[in-house]
């Protein structure tokens, strides 16, 4: 059994900030790449940022400069943090990993619960 517990969401006014957190737990070997999608009203889930073990990172075109993502190995954790957010960034937002749970070279997606982000006007 594999948790990715979320947090860190809320309500902010346009251009402001916050910081979501995401902590995997359990039977967990390694975590090759964690990151953060999301997902707005009526549309389809969207990448938002990933990160590999190494610390190769990848953002979405409409967060570079103002979204950064992080992660602590020893610790199984993803942080995301957004800065000068707008309204469109107003979605869902979940925490995702491809891990393996022994040292085989299996592969598995998780996914968290998810977390509200709204940007206010």
């Amino acid at each position: 059994q594999v948790q990715l517990v979320e947090s860190g969401g809320g309500l902010v006014q346009a251009g402001g900030s916050l910081r979501l957190s995401c902590a995997a737990s359990g039977s967990i070997f390694s975590i090759d790449r964690m990151g953060w999608y999301r997902q707005a009203p009526g549309k389809e889930r969207e990448l938002v940022a990933t990160i590999t073990t190494d610390g190769i990172t990848n953002y979405a075109d409409s967060v570079k400069d103002r979204f950064s993502i992080s992660r602590d190995n020893a610790k199984n954790t993803v942080t995301l943090q957004m800065n000068s957010l707008k309204p469109e960034d107003t979605g869902v937002y979940y925490c995702h990993t491809i891990l393996a749970y022994t040292p085989n070279p299996a592969r598995y997606s998780h996914w968290g619960q998810g977390t509200q982000v709204t940007v206010s006007s």
